[in-house]
């Protein structure tokens, strides 16, 4: 059953809740009254299909149905979970917050994405305060998984375990944050950094061009995998985080930063950050910008993900719970559907001959779990090898293409299991074949052996069907 999102706000963080949303499956209805509002959110979906679905090696599901409401009661009167994005001003959250509760379901869930407010502040002069917390994400929210997630006294742990829920189901990872605090967590930490970046600007220490290549070429990168704890301890060697605090604690009591103070904005200091930022990024227009950082995300993402680590790992989990459709034996078996992402391409703009190779071999592993030879399976000391491998390349593939394969079994008798791959773009074109023969092995002698009786069963039996097929082209 289809479940259903109503989006109240859609500017750039209610944008991206709707195409976060929708791109996992739910049916979203979004209030805006900006006139643009259709215009703006049809150019973050547009960002939003390009790139997310780059960050998984399986297909997403089907998009959700996106309505555009023309009123606030519309659009949460059915729904399954509410997403309140409104700008930052109080009294128009209570007002909006107001109109959500008159037409909404008295046990949905409201959640704001409101960046300094606490839950209980938002809860005041609330019919039900209990079903309202902060859900707070980062930009852009389609592809990063944070989401902090605040609750008061007043929530109810149905109320929080439900929102954490639904989070984890559109591949967020829901931080539940233990007090509620202005500006809760990861804001808290980004305005300190902004206001000593300030200084360092007003005082003519460094550009914002320089901040910026500070961050990006040096401890950015660290905290993208191992964040700021891990990266000190790493830093105090092999005596770990109580070196390292003995080593640099000391400077805490030096004058090196203006924490507890922040520049005057005036005009010249705004001018001159506005100046230089024009000139670091001017020459590309918002949503150039936009892409570039979608296309670097993904890339990261894809890197911590092939390593398990960080949110590599969360996307990995959330990989793992999406179902493929449900096959029978009779025709070839749908072995992988994806959309080639932009970490596959080359200096020609088309995907990389290695990654074909990267395709089959994915497409082989879905075979083996079809016939049992599975991770389970593996870990007890059996497994497929591939000895042999062919392939066609019959037409190209681009990044933000989505591809599948139809795989059969040509032979499967005894340790020997022949496949033959057809890869399809979604519009019927057949871009490329790739033959195989995998031998079953020993993981602990590493020779062939016969595989067990289950799994040797059901690929005798998916050849039996595969060979009343008409002969695919191509079969060297």
């Amino acid at each position: 059953m289809t479940r259903t999102a109503a989006i109240i706000g859609g500017g750039v963080i209610g944008g991206g809740w709707a195409a976060r949303f929708l791109l996992n499956g739910w049916d979203v209805a979004l209030y805006d009254p900006d006139p643009a509002a259709e215009r703006k959110m049809d150019a973050v979906l547009a960002n939003a299909r390009h790139a997310l679905p780059m960050l998984y090696d399986t297909a997403m599901p089907d998009e959700g149905r996106l309505r555009h409401v023309k009123t606030v009661a519309e659009a949460v009167r059915d729904a399954d979970f509410i997403q309140e994005s409104v700008p930052e001003r109080l009294d128009l959250k209570h007002r909006i917050l107001a109109m959500i509760e008159a037409d909404a379901s008295p046990d949905t869930v409201i959640g704001s994405s409101t960046s300094g407010f606490k839950p209980s502040d938002l809860q005041q002069g609330a019919s039900r305060p209990e079903r309202i917390l902060v859900t707070h994400p980062f930009n852009p929210v389609y592809l990063l998984p944070l989401v902090e997630l605040v609750p008061s006294p007043a929530n109810s742990a149905a109320a929080v375990a439900a929102t954490g829920e639904v989070m984890l189901s559109i591949g967020m990872h829901p931080l539940q944050v233990r007090k509620e605090i202005d500006a809760h967590i990861a804001d808290r930490l980004l305005e300190a950094v902004w206001r000593e970046a300030l200084w360092l600007i007003r005082d003519g220490v460094a550009t914002t061009q320089e901040i910026d290549d500070v961050i990006r070429f040096g401890f950015g990168l660290r905290w993208a995998q191992m964040g700021l704890f891990e990266t000190y301890r790493i830093a105090g060697g092999e005596a770990g985080m109580r070196h390292f605090i003995e080593q640099f604690g000391p400077c805490l009591s030096w004058p090196w930063t203006k924490l507890m103070d922040v520049p005057e904005l005036t005009d010249e200091l705004i001018d001159m950050i506005a100046d230089q930022s024009d000139a670091q990024s001017g020459a590309l227009s918002i949503r150039e910008l936009e892409r570039l950082r979608d296309d670097n995300l993904v890339a990261i993402l894809r890197a911590l993900k092939a390593r398990d680590a960080a949110a590599g790992a969360l996307l990995n989990r959330h990989q793992a719970a999406m179902a493929g459709p449900a096959q029978t034996a009779a025709g070839p078996i749908t072995a992988l559907r994806r959309v080639i992402p932009i970490d596959w391409t080359d200096y020609n703009g088309h995907m990389n001959e290695s990654r074909y190779g990267q395709v089959y071999s994915d497409a082989a592993d879905e075979v083996m779990k079809r016939v049992g030879a599975d991770t389970d399976y593996v870990a007890s000391g059996l497994s497929y090898f591939t000895v042999d491998s062919r392939i066609r390349f019959l037409a190209e593939v681009r990044a933000g293409e989505t591809i599948h394969v139809q795989s059969r079994v040509l032979e499967g008798k005894g340790k020997k299991l022949r496949l033959f791959n057809e890869m399809y773009r979604e519009d019927g074109t057949l871009l490329s074949t790739g033959e195989q023969l995998l031998i079953h092995v020993d993981l602990g002698t590493r020779r062939a052996c016969a595989p067990a009786d289950a799994v040797r069963e059901k690929v005798e039996a998916l050849a039996a069907a595969h060979a009343a097929l008409p002969p695919p082209d191509g079969v060297m």
